[in-house]
């Protein structure tokens, strides 16, 4: 926790992230920032702690795409063999707590109107074979074609990503939780975006009396039940929710003073139009580039009917009515869609004390929500994140943390590369080169930092297995989206007790037997 708050006053001291100028002061300060990271960095790793550093300058010194965990001994900077990296990695050791509280001290992207923009969202890591990893669950994947859906084994992460202005690839991953088979989403995610906005405190990216963090979630999230998790924390939270919903203002007056049961919910407001809409509390009309007339439609004081179901049916005392603001956004025509459909979106933010600017910024926010999918790709493709194929869990945690931390060291350095371009590559402006190009100019970075990592003991590789012998301990297979109790006694299955289930028992034990 020393070092944690010592490095975060450097990065006070240093001043945010940005002020740095092109000149030559300007870059010494960047590269001292990278270098302080990486030392803390280095901190955060126990058991195996040289072969781990080795494997992430591997993967950001490496020219082309991560396809497998041996082709990383190969690179320079690894001067371990393949057998060394598997170990690190599934008898290494990762310190995440100190690790998160080292992503949170790097200073967010900043927004003209200081405000933080966080975004949370999901990332598979697909494991449909791997019948010997424990915990997986069926993720919901997308292939070609729209509205072509699929349950795939995998490995769900929860990502929480700091959001930049404008349009760009980059963002700043601050904490990443693997949902197992007895974990609730919406409690892991709100104990992530409460940690992360604790951390950001703590590290003096956020004060007293600041606009509160924005938090931006895709549809799929239950955000009333976010946002009542949450309202103790200076957050609001801002969601997409289906164009089919209902939702009800306050009871009026005449409901209020009727006879017999106060009433909790006023009239309904239907989000599919079957019945009119009252006059808006806001409204803007704002011309973009790449969407054309964007019309945003604000209505306050809108709540869910809630019913004791799921998470909550152990509420105590009258469900709450949580009261939001409901924005409807409709734009002329979208990328390859020319007849797009109203967005619709709901935020714990009151438009009667907001104006126009503050509505768009809203809905401008969560098209910036958009920007993670760059990231999740480029962790995926380039850095090889979902390219191991790791049988432990535990292990794949500590790949994904170092994934992080390999991105974050990126993120900082995007200001000291060269634009390092393919021929046929267009040229980029100063300060917009994408993570792919950062990364391809790492390697001359890194011979400018300082070394870490102790060299390799000499050693001879162990005698393995015997030529010729046979597995006697094969790996234990797992169900999917279940976790294996000892004292569970084992269900019959209904087919026993017919006639072909029992002749293909009898077949498979002595093929010799004819039925």
């Amino acid at each position: 926790m020393a070092v944690a708050v010592a490095f975060s006053m450097a990065w006070a001291e240093g001043g945010a992230e940005g002020e740095a100028g092109p000149g030559l002061a300007g870059r010494g300060q960047a590269l001292g920032r990278l270098a302080g990271f990486r030392r803390e960095l280095f901190g955060c790793l126990g058991r195996r702690a040289d072969a781990l550093w080795e494997v992430a300058d591997a993967v950001l010194c490496r020219q082309e795409r991560v396809h497998m965990l041996a082709e990383l001994s190969l690179e320079p900077e690894c001067r371990r063999g393949h057998g060394a990296v598997y170990d690190a990695l599934n008898c290494g050791e990762v310190r995440i707590g100190r690790l998160r509280r080292a992503l949170a001290s790097v200073p967010p992207p900043a927004w003209d109107d200081g405000r933080i923009r966080l975004a949370g969202d999901v990332s598979n890591w697909l494991r449909p074979d791997a019948e010997a990893s424990p915990e997986r669950l069926f993720c919901h994947c997308y292939a070609r074609g729209k509205g072509n859906k699929q349950l795939i084994p995998g490995w769900p992460y929860s990502f929480i990503a700091a959001l930049g202005p404008g349009r760009t690839s980059w963002t700043l991953p601050l904490d990443v939780a693997r949902l197992g088979p007895d974990d609730d989403p919406t409690q892991v995610t709100a104990g992530q975006v409460r940690d992360v906005v604790t951390r950001l405190a703590g590290a003096g990216h956020w004060h007293e009396g600041d606009p509160p963090v924005l938090v931006v979630f895709d549809s799929g999230y239950d955000l009333t039940r976010l946002a009542w998790l949450l309202r103790d924390l200076p957050v609001e939270i801002l969601g997409r929710i289906r164009s089919d919903r209902v939702m009800y203002r306050p009871p009026t007056a005449q409901q209020a003073a009727a006879c017999g049961r106060p009433a909790r919910h006023g009239p309904e407001f239907r989000l599919d139009g079957k019945e009119p809409w009252p006059a808006p509390d806001l409204a803007t009309i704002t011309e973009t580039a790449r969407y054309g007339t964007a019309t945003a439609m604000a209505w306050g004081r809108l709540h869910q009917r809630l019913a004791r179901q799921r998470q909550w049916k152990d509420h105590p005392g009258p469900l709450p009515a949580i009261e939001g603001t409901v924005i409807r956004l409709q734009v002329d025509h979208l990328p390859g869609d020319r007849d797009p459909e109203p967005l619709w979106l709901w935020t714990t933010g009151a438009p009667a004390a907001a104006s126009a600017a503050q509505l768009d910024r809203a809905w401008q926010a969560f098209l910036r929500r958009f920007d993670i999918e760059h990231t999740f790709r480029f962790l995926k493709q380039q850095l090889g994140w979902t390219r191991p194929r790791l049988r432990d869990p535990a292990a794949a945690d500590r790949w994904t943390w170092l994934i992080l931390a390999c991105y974050a060291q990126l993120y900082l350095a995007r200001t000291l590369t060269a634009d390092l371009r393919l021929p046929w590559q267009r040229p980029c402006p100063p300060g917009r080169l994408t993570p792919a190009r950062v990364r391809r100019g790492f390697r001359n970075i890194h011979r400018t930092l300082p070394v870490l990592a102790s060299a390799p003991k000499p050693g001879k590789p162990g005698p393995g297995r015997p030529p010729g012998s046979r597995n006697r301990r094969p790996a234990t297979c797992h169900d999917v989206g279940k976790t294996a109790k000892p004292d569970e006694p084992r269900k019959k299955n209904p087919q026993e007790d017919r006639l072909n289930y029992k002749l293909r028992r009898v077949m498979w034990v002595d093929p010799g037997v004819s039925p």
